[in-house]
């Protein structure tokens, strides 16, 4: 059997350097997959859970990124699987409109924004366009597209969610409809989603890419609503976190970082027992008010089960290093213990499940 046709491996028969491996999710450079890359041993020596392609270089202004065409994108992501002896996420942005990394210039059809989906109102065509977006994911050897977006379009000042037409709709219900059919859609092309920004980033004015967003006075409860009925409807992979800051919620960490919002609400109260995701770990909300370590071990805490990092806002090639070192640190301390890490991978173990 070769490393690409391996199957899933049981929690008890895992190291802990390849659980902790499992808790990760890495960006990279290079749209062929070189032996010296970086990705290789990360993948390969530190079994990273899972990958994310992007289609531009932030750190370096390019577009020499990941993706130029649907025929070298599917090379790189079979390329990616032969290195893996865990089967990984292989993971993308692709929402559909203005949030597309599989864009036309590179050969790929259009696609229509949340925005679009909502104004229309019909939930056939919601459902038959998540459709096309996931068989478009499919095709180039991703099985996990973050999306839908389920914010609330609140703050029309928001460029980041409202701006980039990432929003179905302002009403909850509403929201809640168009996303659960989006993901009835990947489902029946076996393609993940994740539920994304929680526990809510529409009524926020800043961006978390560029610094931190303090929503304290303008967020609302009934914006988790739509992670509720999607949730209820058994159709809820995964879910992100953002990196938003509510003083009511959480008065020294942003959400992602957050025990009382991941844990308290999340889990307690809404009873998700899927797998948390963060949002990019190097956007300026985190990297400007907290060290690279002290992110990893405050997300650990918190409860999150994959640690992601697109390395696009900035680049590191040794998080898979740093991460494992940590996390023996933390154990060792008695800070967490293992079985927190194995709660952790079992979700993911199950969710991959799925994909093999």
């Amino acid at each position: 059997m070769s490393i690409a046709e391996s199957s899933l491996p049981a929690l008890k028969d895992l190291s802990l350097e390849q659980k902790l491996g499992q808790m990760l999710l890495l960006g990279f450079r290079g749209k062929e997959l070189k032996p010296t890359n970086p990705i290789v041993a990360e993948i390969e020596e530190y079994h990273i859970g899972g990958v994310i392609l992007f289609d531009y270089d932030i750190k370096l202004q390019s577009g020499d990124r990941n993706i130029e065409s649907p025929e070298q994108v599917k090379e790189l992501t079979t390329d990616l699987k032969s290195h893996a002896r865990i089967p990984m996420f292989v993971s993308i942005d692709q929402e559909g409109g203005l949030v597309n990394r599989l864009k036309p210039e590179f050969g790929f059809p259009p696609t229509l924004s949340h925005k679009a989906l909502g104004e229309r109102n019909d939930l056939d065509f919601s459902r038959e366009h998540g459709r096309e977006i996931a068989r478009l994911v499919k095709q180039t050897g991703h099985n996990m597209n973050f999306a839908p977006c389920v914010d609330l379009g609140i703050n029309k000042e928001n460029k980041a969610i409202y701006g980039r037409e990432r929003c179905f709709s302002d009403d909850p219900e509403v929201v809640a409809l168009h996303a659960s059919a989006y993901v009835r859609g990947h489902k029946e092309e076996g393609v993940l989603t994740a539920l994304k920004h929680f526990p809510g980033h529409g009524s926020s004015k800043e961006d978390t890419h560029l610094g931190m967003a303090d929503v304290t006075e303008t967020w609302q409860q009934h914006e988790v609503l739509p992670y509720q009925r999607v949730l209820d409807e058994g159709l809820c992979d995964m879910i992100m976190t953002t990196h938003i800051f509510n003083r009511n919620l959480d008065p020294d960490y942003p959400a992602t970082l957050s025990e009382s919002i991941l844990k308290g609400m999340l889990r307690d109260q809404m009873g998700f027992e899927g797998v948390i995701i963060s949002d990019d770990l190097q956007m300026k909300a985190i990297t400007a008010h907290f060290g690279v370590e002290d992110v990893m071990k405050q997300a650990l805490t918190a409860g999150v089960d994959i640690l992601a990092y697109g390395n696009n806002l900035d680049f590191d090639p040794r998080i898979a290093s740093k991460f494992v070192r940590v996390a023996k640190e933390m154990l060792h301390d008695g800070d967490i213990t293992e079985e927190r890490i194995d709660e952790s991978v079992g979700r993911i173990l199950k969710l991959k499940e799925q994909i093999c």
